[in-house]
């Protein structure tokens, strides 16, 4: 971790995060309390309503779950790109090491840079399961934000409470299922390091900014314009992944729902027009930081997983937690049929 903690101030990052992130809705103690409760509950309610769903078997005692507030998820956040960065950020100092005061100066602006990251997105996160926290990973369920959200929603806070649970025991349940996906993943994150040109880098981040606050130039995320086409075949790579896991979450929560939940139909209706997100500066940040496209990939990966389940059964569809060959490409989400033929087996 010393070259992550060479250019990036994490503790100034945390700092600022923290600051950005403000306490959340209004409760009293006592509701705090009943909140946390209930989630944990929720959360261990899942674990086996997932299983029985899925058919997946995650050992018992793995992962923690974490009920926590704002200021715990930009830490646990913190900690974790400091894991994830490593790689590209080792490749960074490599290349252009820095020294004197430029190495102070640039500590504290990609800290002040971080911070104000983790800051705006430690109000629209429910939950998150985090696999690179130790070999086993953890779940985070953000109380706050789930407090508030379901008050805007007008929606039955015991049911959104599990709904939410049951979407992130999801992620849970198919990383300790199937211990490879981490490795994979981060091994990912590496190759992407590996292509990383920092010279570049930094120019090509302010500049992405400034178009799209103008509502010029390329409509995607900054991720958009910083990859070459090496770059882009570990993007395309990843996002299959990345729908693949929200996909499936969301299939796996609609369709234990209505069995548990009684107004699931009401809270997907609410949830799914919030997702559109709101506001000027909300639709210009997640254009930059790619949240847009992260809702796509709910999208995309439910579809996928819906056709290759409706056409398969689950029992055969859990072939795909098989290994890295038999996840689906970026073009199979699109085209589940490419991988029914693809994968052998089947």
């Amino acid at each position: 971790m010393t070259g992550a903690s060479d250019m990036i101030d994490w503790d100034l990052a945390v700092r600022l995060g923290s600051r950005i992130a403000t306490d959340g809705p209004k409760v009293t103690r006592e509701e705090a309390e009943a909140a946390v409760e209930e989630l944990r509950d929720d959360a261990a309610r899942s674990t086996q309503l997932v299983r029985d769903f899925t058919g997946l078997e995650a050992p018992d005692g793995t992962a923690p779950v974490l009920v926590i507030d704002r200021k715990g998820w930009v830490q646990a956040n913190a900690d974790g790109f400091k894991t994830v960065l490593a790689p590209l950020v080792d490749k960074l100092t490599e290349k252009r090491p820095p020294s004197g005061a430029a190495k102070v100066i640039g500590r504290k602006i990609t800290g002040a840079e971080v911070g104000g990251l983790l800051g705006f997105l430690c109000t629209k996160v429910l939950g998150q399961f985090d696999p690179f926290f130790s070999p086993a990973g953890r779940l985070l369920l953000v109380a706050p934000n789930i407090v508030h959200i379901e008050r805007e929603l007008g929606v039955d806070p015991t049911d959104f409470r599990l709904w939410v649970c049951l979407h992130e025991e999801t992620h849970r349940v198919q990383f300790t299922a199937n211990p490879w996906l981490r490795d994979h993943l981060f091994d990912q994150v590496g190759q992407l390091a590996g292509l990383t040109d920092a010279g570049s880098l930094l120019d090509d981040l302010v500049g992405r900014i400034a178009q799209v606050v103008r509502g010029d130039g390329p409509t995607g995320s900054l991720i958009d314009l910083v990859s070459t086409p090496e770059q882009r075949e570990i993007f395309d790579r990843l996002t299959a992944v990345m729908s693949l896991l929200e996909g499936h979450a969301d299939v796996v929560m609609d369709g234990v729902g209505p069995k548990v939940i009684p107004s699931v139909e009401h809270i997907r209706s609410k949830f799914t027009e919030r997702r559109k997100g709101v506001g000027t500066l909300d639709r210009i940040l997640r254009r930059l930081l790619g949240l847009d496209a992260k809702m796509a990939q709910y999208r995309d990966g439910a579809t996928f997983v819906r056709h290759v389940v409706d056409a398969l059964g689950m029992e055969r569809f859990n072939t795909i937690w098989t290994g890295p060959d038999t996840l689906p490409t970026l073009a199979e989400i699109h085209d589940p049929e490419a991988w029914i033929q693809r994968v052998p087996g089947l």
